[in-house]
Formats: C-alpha cells, structure tokens, sequence
C-alpha cells in the first residue's frame, strides 16, 4: 500500500507541527527549508510541510522563545535565516513529546481490539 502525503494542513493536529519542528531542532541549527525536508525525509515521504505553514510556525516559535534565528551561509553559499533552539525550547519539547506520547497511548487504546466482557 503506498503512503499518502498529508497535504492539507488541517489534518495534522494542532501543535503537531511546533513538536516536529523543535525536534528537527533538538540535533542543531537548520534552516526552514532543511527543517521541512528533514520531516518530509523523517517520515516516510508521508509528511510536507508546506512553507505557508512552516515559516509562521517558525515565527510563532520564535516569539514564545522557544527557538532563535541568526543569518548564516548555507553549504551553497547562500544566505540564509537558520533556527536553533534555545534551553526554554528543549524544555518545552520534553512537555510536548510527553502529551503527545500520552495521546498515541489513547489514540490506541480507542483504536484497539476491545476488552473481553467479565465473565
């Protein structure tokens, strides 16, 4: 069965998208466009985050403190804004790593076979 992309923003839910990307964040400095292929790449293909969505994101993460920005050169030569993550962001990705790992666990206690009824 081939993976589907999840094209439409919509269906990832909300928050999703901060967690992906501090955790792209949590092994360095990338830029947005580095930050969109490394969750495309991580996830099978499955996910693409399209820039309409990544660079507010990127901003709303940056005024909450969570990550910082500084122009460098890319391998290419290129100019580029790069996005770290800042101690307060490490912070709240263990905080978002937790609630999403307590929703999988719920997620698939819902989609599980059901229990066997008491004899």
């Amino acid at each position: 069965m081939a993976k589907e992309p999840y094209r439409n923003r919509i269906e990832l839910l909300q928050g999703t998208l901060d967690l992906l990307i501090l955790e792209t964040l949590r092994w360095g400095a990338q830029h947005g466009y580095g930050i969109s292929q490394a969750i495309r790449t991580r996830s099978g293909e499955v996910l693409q985050v399209e820039t309409g969505s990544l660079y507010p994101a990127l901003h709303r993460l940056e005024r909450q403190k969570w990550i910082v920005s500084q122009w460098r050169l890319t391998d290419q030569n290129q100019r580029a804004k790069f996005y770290d993550l800042t101690a307060e962001g490490r912070e709240q990705l263990v905080r978002d790593r937790t609630k999403w790992e307590a929703m999988v666990q719920a997620i698939a206690g819902v989609l599980g076979p059901l229990p066997e009824p008491e004899a």
